[in-house]
């Protein structure tokens, strides 16, 4: 179960995701599914196809349980099993 204040730590696929910020102008208002995790990119679903986005240069908005919550990429750049290892 997902919990405010937690997400780094949980799954990120299937969540709802919208790209706030980026050093990458192209990434920024791109809105999504998270389909597939790597340690440096996360693949959404846009528009029916899929996009990867590397995680270091953009801030992440997660729309989960009614909630919207910011993650900066460069605080879960690991692979998805060491994250909640790592993250805290």
């Amino acid at each position: 179960m997902r919990h405010r204040g937690e997400l780094k730590r949980h799954e990120l696929i299937g969540l709802e995701i919208e790209i706030v910020s980026s050093t990458h102008s192209g990434y920024v208002g791109m809105k999504g599914r998270v389909v597939d995790e790597t340690k440096r990119m996360l693949v959404m679903e846009v528009d029916g196809m899929e996009k990867r986005v590397p995680k270091r240069i953009c801030v992440f908005e997660f729309i989960f349980d009614g909630y919207r919550e910011r993650v900066d990429g460069a605080e879960i750049e690991f692979r998805p099993e060491d994250r909640i290892k790592r993250v805290r």
